[in-house]
């Protein structure tokens, strides 16, 4: 299976900490690569990766994550890093065949997610969206979430940042099939932004918009998007804990990436 990884916004509230929000370390690895290391843990084996803003600072950095990671990485340029993230999506997709899993390159997540996401498909959807229905939860920004509301067989009825009523939150993780850059294209045709929101409301309205719960248990069903100092802060604390494979044990000391 492919991922592709959405890293080419500016990521203006970590800016102060890094240039390069992908490149961002987080206990002492970049957030693009602990994006590659999971997608790989998911049983991913080629990433395309969506460049932008310092689209060369991070080009540069990927021959050496695909040999620090043994994967395959291609990147691929945003035509204009300034518009919403569908277009990112349309760029990359347009590099693969098939169902892909997608992730935001300041998404981390625990283990299980992405590969339970993974095997989520089916006939019967366009894009199966990993989705928390702890709604109160504190790692959880409402100011910043893009919330979801669901109909009784999971199926996604609305999903939007303004929606007024919810029951979910959007985890920022997708196994997409080529259905969700075509429905990100219609949007736009139709005067839409074409934000990945625009596409996804887009296949719920056809029914073809799935979710998958990631549950309540504190370890598999850990995420975080970290999207500013505060989110980086607690990604800090709690990543080489809840990612154990990435970190290793406490028992053996944290295994930070060269």
């Amino acid at each position: 299976m492919d991922g592709l990884i959405i890293a080419a916004g500016y990521g203006s509230r970590l800016a102060s900490l890094s240039p390069s929000k992908p490149l961002t370390p987080v206990a002492g690895i970049a957030l693009l690569e602990l994006a590659i290391r999971q997608l790989g843990a998911a049983d991913v084996d080629r990433v395309v990766v969506v460049t932008g803003h310092e689209a060369e600072r991070l080009e540069a950095a990927l021959p050496a994550l695909a040999e620090r990671c043994a994967i395959t990485i291609e990147p691929v340029r945003c035509p204009d890093w300034s518009l919403p993230n569908g277009h990112s999506v349309i760029a990359g997709a347009a590099r693969i065949a098939g169902a892909y899993l997608l992730v935001m390159a300041d998404h981390i997540f625990a283990a299980p997610i992405l590969r339970n996401l993974a095997g989520a498909g089916g006939p019967d959807r366009g894009v199966t969206l990993a989705i928390d229905r702890r709604l109160d939860h504190p790692r959880i920004d409402p100011d910043d979430a893009t919330w979801v509301r669901t109909a009784p067989d999971g199926r996604i009825v609305a999903i939007g940042k303004t929606i007024a009523r919810y029951d979910a939150v959007d985890c920022g993780a997708f196994l997409a099939t080529p259905e969700l850059a075509a429905a990100i294209r219609e949007a736009i045709r139709d005067g839409r932004p074409g934000s990945l929101t625009d596409g996804m409301q887009r296949l719920a309205d056809a029914g073809r918009a799935a979710t998958m719960d990631i549950g309540d248990d504190a370890m598999a069903a850990w995420w975080l998007d970290v999207d500013d100092p505060r989110a980086h802060a607690l990604a800090e604390e709690e990543a080489p804990r809840f990612l154990p494979e990435l970190y290793g044990s406490t028992e053996t000391g944290l295994r930070r990436q060269p």
